[in-house]
Order: structure tokens, then sequence, then C-alpha cells
């Protein structure tokens, strides 16, 4: 059978390729790429708010269908560990990042320099991303308020053709947008700072994702009661898989498994584990914070706090049901890093080559978290059930 190479190792073959390619290639073909990454990034403009309706809205309709009290401090819990990381990312970026990236500010090619594609193509989208992000939330929340079920099953289908668009046009096209990239800098000189930055992020992401862990788990033991580092300790080979799979969704049966051996109860971690495979992404959303603050830092974009503030507040609801793909939540971030922070085709660009190259430590952080939700969910419900008169559990979706 053969073996289908990842995303992880393409990505890092034409980060490669572009750096030599950039060394002797000649112009023309430099060109070429150039128009490759010209035409991707016009169709990336158009797909963005497509992307978010398709993914945002059915989301946003299964959260709330049977919502009941499980599924209420679920969400809660996953959105408050999301946003914990996010703004905990920025204030340490803030702190780190000067020194880290000091003199590596002229690193990242010019709007225009040097080369240029032979030609383009615009595809205007049908609406702005801050109109699809409000039409996905209205849709999803009508959805689930009204019980549409022919509605439902319409986004449903909808989110498949996004997924197969992601999965089987811009993934596939990803290394070579990537390699144009690169390409670029390479022929502008600008490569070795870039790959500088690269080596930094990586050990700061990693030590910001410990870190992180240790936090959520240090909540879980003091609401359940236990030993925090026992904890992570069960959840390690959940994390390790993650690592491999790059996908919370593909790690789905062994964080049920490291769950269950945690003491959580068979039918709250079968129903916990899945729903926060899908809105629990806080390893994610540190990576996203931290590439986005160090390359607005590079660039010399002049950010406020305010506007990573509602980046952050957004990007963590927009993440919701990102497909189980590599590198599904930066594409699903791309139209709030356009729109909120005001970053262009060659930064996003940037963005996704950074982010994919560090995949799987946000993925290991997400799905080693779930089990920290799943300990104090199944903690909290246990105190309510002794406190409730009649023991009754409440409603709680089926799994």
């Amino acid at each position: 059978m053969k073996r289908k190479t990842g995303l992880l190792p393409r990505v890092v073959a034409a980060i490669a390729a572009g750096i030599l390619g950039g060394l002797f290639l000649p112009d023309w073909t430099v060109r070429i790429a150039l128009t490759f990454n010209a035409l991707f990034g016009e169709f990336l403009a158009f797909v963005i708010p497509l992307l978010i309706l398709g993914l945002v809205a059915p989301g946003i309709a299964d959260l709330g269908r049977g919502a009941g009290r499980l599924l209420a401090l679920t969400a809660a819990l996953a959105y408050g560990f999301t946003l914990v990381s996010g703004f905990g990312t920025y204030f340490a970026g803030r702190a780190l990042f000067p020194v880290l990236l000091e003199g590596a500010s002229a690193s990242l090619p010019e709007n225009g320099a040097q080369l240029s594609p032979y030609f383009t193509v615009a595809m205007p989208p049908l609406m702005d991303v801050m109109s699809a992000l409000i039409l996905a939330f209205m849709l999803g929340l009508g959805i689930a308020r009204v019980q549409g079920r022919r509605l439902k099953a319409a986004a449903d289908e909808f989110k498949r053709i996004i997924e197969a668009v992601i999965g089987g046009v811009i993934l596939p096209l990803l290394p070579f947008y990537i390699f144009g990239i690169f390409l670029h800098m390479a022929r502008a000189g600008q490569v070795a700072a870039v790959l500088g930055v690269f080596v930094k992020l990586i050990v700061v992401i990693f030590c910001l994702t410990v870190v992180l862990l240790l936090f959520q788990f240090a909540v879980a033991g003091l609401v359940a009661r236990r030993n925090p580092l026992r904890l992570l300790r069960v959840m390690l080979p959940a994390y390790v898989t993650a690592l491999g799979t790059q996908s919370s969704a593909a790690t789905i049966p062994v964080t049920l498994e490291r769950t269950l051996r945690l003491g959580v109860r068979p039918e709250l971690a079968s129903f916990v584990v899945p729903l926060c495979a899908t809105i629990h992404l806080s390893g994610s959303m540190l990576k996203i914070v931290a590439c986005a603050l160090a390359v607005a830092m590079l660039t010399g974009l002049d950010l406020p706090g305010s506007a990573f503030a509602g980046f952050i507040l957004l990007l963590g609801v927009t993440m919701v049901a990102a497909p189980g793909v590599p590198g599904g939540a930066i594409m699903a971030a791309l139209g709030l890093l356009e729109s909120m922070l005001g970053f262009d085709e060659a930064l996003c660009g940037l963005m996704i080559a950074t982010y994919i190259a560090m995949d799987s430590f946000g993925t290991a952080a997400n799905v080693t978290g779930d089990g920290a939700v799943a300990v104090i969910v199944d903690a909290v419900d246990r105190r309510m059930k002794r406190r409730s008169p009649k023991g009754e559990p409440g409603a709680m979706p089926e799994p």
C-alpha cells in the first residue's frame, strides 16, 4: 500500500526547495512561481468568507442542539481555556519577542519588490469576512433555536463541500504556494533571518505549550482534588500520538482511552472528548497568536492591544469545527488575520508556513488539554448530583 506523505514533510521540502531555488533559478522561473502565488492568493481571498460560513455556522448549530448543563459547562471550559491561552500568549510574546526578534525587523520581502507575476486574475469574494462571520453566527444560532432540520442538513452539506475544497485543493497546493514565498525571499536575500525566527518561535511555542498544560491540569487537579502532575502523566500518550497524527479528530480513540484512565465516567468521557476535539483549541490559539505577533513585529506593524484582544475573542469562535486535518485552524483564521490585523497575502502565506511547521505542538496541546476539561466536567457534575435532592444528572446530549 502506498504511503501518503504528510503535509508537514511537504511544507518542509517546499521551504528547502524555495531557498535553494532562489540561489540559482533564472528570473523567468521565479516569475512563474509568483504568478501561481498571485492566482492562489486570489483564490484564497475568494474562499475565506465561504470557509468561515461553511465551518462556523454548522459548528454553532451543533453546540446549540440538545443543549444542556454538561454541554454548556464543557463549551464554557473549552472557550475559557482557549481565551486564557490566547491572552497569555499575547502578554508572553510582548515580553519575549522584542529581545528574541531583535535585528530581524527587515527580514520579510517588501510588497512589489524586485520581480513580479506575469499576470493575475481578480477573484472578488462574495462578501467580506465580517459579513460572513455575522451571517454564520445568525445561521448557527437560528438553526439551533428553531431546530431547522432541512437548513441544518444544507449547512452540513455545505461544510462538507468546504472541507473537500480545503482537503482536495488548498492543502495539496499549499506547498507550492510556500515554495513561491521562500523562493521570493531567497532571491531578495532575506531567508537567513526568517529561518532564525522560525527556530526561536519553535522553542518559545513549545515552552508555552508546556506552561499551558501545567496550568490546565493545575485547575483540573484543584477542582477534582487530585495530583495534577499524575493527571498530566496519564495523558502523555495522547500528546505523543497527536504529535504524529497532527489531528485532534484522528487522536480521539487514544484521548478517550487515556481520559477513562483518569477516572472520568465512560458516558461522560464519550461525550466530552469528541466535543472537545471540535471546540477546545487552546493549543492552536497559542500558535496562531504567537506567530501573528511575531510576524507583526517583524514587519513593523504597530497593532494596539485592543486589536489583538478582539482578534483573540473572535478567533476562539471562528476556529470552532475547523476541519480535523493539519492546518485547519489557520485556514479558518485567515479571514480575521486580514480583516482585524491587516495582514496582506504575503504575511498570511508566511503565517501558514510558520503555523504548519509547528502544527504538531498545538494539536498535542489541544488533545492533552481535553483530558483536563473532562476531569473538571466530571468533578463538577458529581458534586451537582450529590447536592441535587433527586440526583438528576440534567440533560446530556447523546454522544
